[in-house]
């Protein structure tokens, strides 16, 4: 049950991250979202993957927060709480088949004897690379757009 709530959660989070104009409450959108994937990670078991997350997040949420402020203008118009509610409400619809749906299961007989914790770190060591290299990617290009805009001003 918990675990449909952070799922309905999630896809809520994500699609208000993406949907949202403003940079700081698109960036809270995001924080919630990272947030709740690491208490998905805690409640099964894995809880080193679960500090990784939240460390991680932490330092992508302060470059995007900083850079947000920074680089992006105010929005012109507003949204109305009418479209706003519109998003939660298809975000919710989505993520019910997730839920109600249940797939069969399958188990490989290789991967039998292997936790959610064990799997997580030891078969995702590229996924995660690949995501510190993504946010270290942003970060830089933060950085190269803020020394230009810094030159520019000079």
């Amino acid at each position: 049950m918990i675990l449909d709530v952070l799922a309905i959660g999630l896809v809520v989070s994500a699609f208000l991250a993406v949907y949202l104009d403003e940079a700081v409450y698109s960036v809270a959108s995001l924080a919630c979202t990272l947030f709740l994937m690491a208490l998905v990670y805690a409640l099964n078991n894995a809880i080193f993957a679960a500090i990784f997350q939240l460390t991680i997040s932490a330092g992508t949420l302060a470059v995007l927060f900083l850079s947000g402020e920074m680089l992006s203008g105010k929005p012109s118009g507003t949204k109305s709480l009418k479209r706003i509610s519109l998003v939660l409400v298809a975000a919710i619809f989505l993520s019910f088949p997730a839920i109600l749906l249940s797939a069969p299961t399958t188990t490989v007989s290789v991967f039998s004897e292997i936790s959610f914790s064990q799997a997580l770190w030891n078969l995702r060591s590229v996924d995660i690379i690949l995501q510190g290299l993504v946010i270290m990617t942003v970060a830089f290009g933060i950085a190269i757009v803020l020394r230009k805009r810094k030159k520019g001003e000079d």
